[in-house]
């Protein structure tokens, strides 16, 4: 049963701890389309929790004829309305992100990509490279590939590029992608970027070859075929304009002091052109400690939940300014973004979020209050919270010394719940029981 919230006062004093854990929103009932799995995400958002966010606002008699998802990462949220019929609007300051999510929302035949998977390795075997490029390749990617893949990838980046640009051409550069970590020096399943030197690297052409089977195998077998439009674009959602009206919102937002994305992502984001220097991506990422060099704040802009976390790493005197601004900047971007969620919504709309509370320096930072305030000040009548577990496989809680996913109960255990937290919009006078 989830808490209900209606007014600030409340907000600001409910106790966390006291939230019950929902188990709907713990596990599948089914399993996640295969599609899904067609490249690496972090923090991938569980395509079940699409799915029931979805029924649980029709339940609650929302006609949802639109979804939009602010922060849509690769796509989880778009194939799941796609899959529905419903049509969606979404974006994301990464690239490397709305690359996945167009690819894994569009529609192919078959045929059409056997041709242009032949004609890719056609021209891979017929381009010639001097060994002499890699020494004048970007360092970043000579740090983490060696001569032989760097060559090998290189001529096949070439060979994709030949295409016509069109969504075949996407699907391939996609799957370029999401075979970089395995042909690189990265840590195998490290969460960070990680470097080891012994790893044995798998051939460029052989990897190729496994995700274009893959690829093919899941849309012979498990397709989706729908005439809901999608649209996915990159950029920031608080700069974004003529967003189309949504009956509902389901997303989960970045949690400060956790993941640098720019720096997760930075294989595809450089040899996709997207940046020459993939620190420039950090510039603009809601909760990244590089997006505010140059940010100042007023202690006055922040809601009381925010208030009290910025004094609070205030009179820890370790802790760097340029954190405590990181933290300021994503208290003050998240109000931003309540109140933009409550513009685009139509009337009798819900916006679903998916965030967890995170901890700085023994601090906590209490990114679930925080939004359940900034939702309420910014004119939702009332604010339904709940929790989940976060236990299941690959969402194990337990890190190890490298980073690396670990079921050892022994190890660190981070982001191990999070919270469940529905804004709804009523008409005026309608009331939440």
């Amino acid at each position: 049963m989830a808490t209900i919230i209606k007014t600030i006062a409340e907000a600001i004093s409910y106790d966390i701890d006291k939230i019950d854990f929902d188990e709907k929103w713990n596990l599948s009932d089914i399993p996640e389309h295969k599609i899904h799995s067609i490249h690496a995400y972090p923090a991938k958002f569980p395509a079940f929790i699409a799915e029931k966010a979805i029924n649980y606002a029709r339940d609650e008699g929302i006609n949802v004829t639109r979804i939009c998802d602010i922060f849509c990462g690769c796509g989880t949220v778009a194939l799941e309305a796609k899959r529905y019929g419903i049509d969606f609007w979404g974006c994301d300051i990464n690239p490397v992100a709305t690359l996945i999510a167009k690819v894994k929302s569009d529609e192919y035949i078959i045929g059409t990509l056997e041709k242009y998977y032949q004609a890719i390795i056609n021209q891979y075997e017929s381009i010639n490279i001097n060994s002499e490029i890699y020494e004048t390749a970007n360092e970043r990617l000579q740090y983490w590939f060696d001569q032989e893949h760097y060559i090998d990838l290189k001529k096949l980046l070439m060979a994709i590029n030949s295409m016509p640009n069109n969504k075949y051409r996407r699907a391939f550069l996609c799957l370029f992608s999401s075979i970089l970590k395995s042909t690189s020096r990265w840590l195998t399943k490290s969460i960070k970027p990680q470097l080891d030197p012994n790893k044995k690297s798998i051939d460029t052409r052989c990897a190729f070859d496994i995700q274009y089977n893959k690829f093919i195998k899941i849309l012979r077998s498990d397709s989706i075929h729908s005439n809901s439009s999608v649209q996915i674009v990159t950029g920031s959602f608080l700069t974004k304009k003529n967003i189309p009206p949504v009956n509902l919102i389901i997303t989960s937002p970045p949690y400060v002091t956790s993941y640098e994305y720019a720096d997760l992502h930075q294989l595809s984001s450089l040899w996709l052109g997207y940046t020459k220097d993939y620190k420039t991506l950090r510039k603009g990422t809601i909760g990244s400690v590089y997006n505010c060099e140059n940010y100042y704040f007023e202690i006055m802009d922040l809601n009381e939940t925010g208030k009290s976390v910025i004094e609070a790493l205030r009179n820890n005197h370790s802790i760097d300014n340029s954190k405590i601004k990181s933290v300021a900047r994503y208290f003050i971007d998240m109000q931003h973004t309540a109140q933009k969620c409550y513009d685009i919504l139509c009337e009798e709309g819900m916006a679903f979020f998916v965030v967890g509370d995170t901890e700085y320096k023994d601090i906590k930072i209490c990114n679930s209050r925080h939004l359940v305030e900034s939702l309420i000040r910014s004119g939702f009548q009332s604010v339904r919270v709940s929790k989940r577990k976060i236990s299941k496989k690959i969402l194990t809680p337990y890190r190890d010394e490298k980073g690396k996913f670990t079921t050892d109960k022994n190890k660190r255990e981070v982001y191990h719940e999070e919270f469940v937290i529905i804004g709804i919009k009523r008409k005026v006078g309608m009331a939440d029981d």
